[in-house]
C-alpha cells in the first residue's frame, strides 16, 4: 500500500516524497508545493507506539483532518488512531496494511493535501 500511497499522490499532485532525516529512509514527507506545509507524513513504526498492540513494525500515514466532528469519528474506526508525533486533534494515523480500505485511504489524503493548502481570502 506504501508504493500504491506514493504513486497516487504523484499522480494526483505532482508531488515526490521527501525524507528529510537523515539515515531514514522510511519516513517520507509530502509537502504542498505552494506553501510547503506537509500534507501527509508516511513512517513505518511499532504497534505499540501508535496505541495498537503488538511489537510488528507497521507502515502508516498521517493525515490532517480539520473537522473536529470527522475527526472524532474517524480515530474510531478501526486502522485509524490520533496522530503519532502529530497535534492529535487535528492529525490521524492511518494503518496502511490493508485495515483502512484503499479508496478511503486515498479519500483522506485528499481531505488533508485540502486542509493544509494555500487558503483563500474572503471577499467583503
Amino acid at each position: 500500500m506504501r508504493k500504491v500511497l506514493f504513486q497516487y499522490i504523484l499522480d494526483q499532485y505532482g508531488v515526490e516524497p521527501e525524507f528529510p532525516w537523515d539515515g531514514d529512509e522510511d519516513s517520507a514527507v509530502f509537502r504542498h508545493k505552494e506553501n510547503r506545509k506537509w500534507f501527509a507524513l508516511a513512517m513505518k513504526v511499532r504497534k505499540n507506539r501508535v496505541g495498537l498492540s503488538g511489537e510488528e513494525v507497521v507502515d502508516v500515514v498521517n493525515l490532517k483532518i480539520d473537522d473536529p466532528i470527522l475527526h472524532d469519528e474517524l480515530v474510531h474506526e478501526k486502522g485509524i488512531v490520533p496522530g503519532y508525533h502529530m497535534n492529535k486533534s487535528h492529525w490521524i494515523t492511518v494503518l496502511l496494511d490493508g485495515t483502512v480500505p484503499q479508496n478511503q485511504v486515498f479519500g483522506l489524503l485528499d481531505v488533508s493535501f485540502s486542509a493544509t493548502g494555500l487558503k483563500k481570502k474572503k471577499r467583503k
